[in-house]
């Protein structure tokens, strides 16, 4: 009787990452807009300009303190409940963001951006969503598949802001109105998802280790470093974008077409990102995506021509997508299933913290410091520098470090 090799089943998976996908290209359209307008919008309610930026902080503020309920309410009632609930705080969110700029309400914008955020941190698991009733080896191709999605909501997300930001009497208000629509049609996607809820686990089950212990295992330590600094330039580099762009004395439709083609960078990689890491490995992939960010601020460090700012941002997303897809599949692959609600929470968690960080840094760098706005671009590329050394040089430990046998595994 002769052995043969077991082909899993993905089929399940496959029809997973298709609602995935859609709904990343569906809800995600937002996160674009809401990234190209909010500081324009915030500059135009906000009484000192430094703050321009703090309506896109709160959303990712909002993300951050939502990561660990969310990663919780889906481990206990599964994936579906927790998208829902995400996509109706959006659309609670937009509404109150678009209320506060009929009201011309700076403080009524801010409480809008910070609901948002809760969606923003649910759609950050649709990652790891496409991971549950995945094979090991499908497993790095559907997180590509499922933030290649994203593409679809570049071209989507920028294109509505053309068509609706002056669409009303009051700039952007059509553009958050849209984005209401957006979450509540996406939401029904949710309906075709088939991701078993997590079972109870027995009063025997094994329970996993602790969070301390988690973050403290090398390879995660490191993935989840990785992560938050490749999501963290991303972030301060974009938030200033139509900001450097429109005081350069561009239109904030040359900001929306460079937000595209960013955006655009950052997921059509992911085509191929999950073969790359099949073929040469998760570390060579982090460490090129590590690379291409630091390109990306010498490049935008050369100039403020319009050629530069398209070249930086699609080096940024492409430096984004290979640092932070690498981390994500490093992640997944270093934690059991039991550890899954509380180290996927307790990852976005910091992420998110760190992204908040960046983007209040962001408006504070390119408002205010220099007296110019190509001063400002400048302080924002140059903070790059530190981060970049933070990550490289933890990559660089774990590749040197002896291999230890005992690190967990999924």
């Amino acid at each position: 009787m002769t052995e043969t090799t077991q082909i899993p089943d993905d089929s399940r998976a496959r029809r997973n990452v298709i609602v995935l996908v859609m709904a990343q290209a569906i809800l995600g359209a937002q996160m674009p807009m809401m990234f190209t307008i909010g500081g324009l919008a915030g500059q135009s309610l906000a009484p000192n300009p430094c703050l321009a930026t703090l309506p896109i902080s709160l959303i990712v503020l909002g993300s951050m303190l939502a990561a660990t309920p969310m990663s919780a309410l889906m481990q206990r009632f599964g994936r579906r409940a927790g998208f829902l609930t995400g996509a109706g705080f959006g659309a609670t969110g937009t509404v109150v963001a678009a209320y506060g700029l009929y009201q011309q309400s700076f403080v009524l914008f801010l409480m809008g951006s910070l609901l948002t955020g809760v969606y923003m941190s649910a759609q950050g698991f649709y990652r790891f969503a496409a991971t549950d009733t995945a094979s090991e080896a499908f497993r790095p191709k559907a997180i590509s598949l499922v933030m290649a999605g994203g593409l679809a909501a570049a071209i989507i997300g920028p294109q509505l802001i053309k068509v609706t930001a002056e669409a009303m009497i009051i700039p952007f208000l059509g553009a958050y109105v849209t984005m209401v629509v957006l979450n509540l049609g996406g939401a029904f996607l949710f309906a075709f998802l088939d991701i078993p809820k997590p079972p109870r686990p027995a009063h025997d089950a094994p329970r996993g280790r602790t969070r301390r212990e988690l973050i403290t295992t090398p390879r995660i330590a490191v993935s989840v470093i990785c992560a938050t600094v490749s999501y963290m330039l991303m972030n301060l580099v974009m938030t200033s974008t139509p900001l450097a762009v429109v005081g350069c004395g561009y239109a904030p439709g040359n900001a929306a077409d460079i937000v595209t083609s960013h955006v655009l960078a950052m997921y059509v990689p992911s085509f191929f990102t999950g073969h790359l890491i099949a073929r040469y490995g998760v570390e060579k992939i982090m460490g090129i995506g590590l690379f291409i960010l630091a390109c990306a601020g010498v490049v935008a460090l050369q100039g403020v021509e319009l050629g530069n700012f398209f070249a930086a941002l699609i080096l940024l997303g492409i430096g984004w997508n290979f640092g932070f897809i690498g981390a994500t599949t490093m992640l997944a692959a270093s934690h059991a299933p039991e550890e899954r609600g509380r180290m996927q929470g307790l990852n976005d968690l910091i992420v998110f913290g760190g992204v908040t960080l960046a983007s209040l840094a962001s408006g504070g760098l390119m408002n205010c410091s220099g007296g110019s706005p190509e001063a400002g671009w400048n302080a924002v590329n140059l903070a790059m520098a530190p981060l970049l050394a933070l990550a490289g040089g933890a990559l660089i430990w774990l590749v040197l470090r002896p291999s230890d046998a005992t690190e967990g595994t999924s």
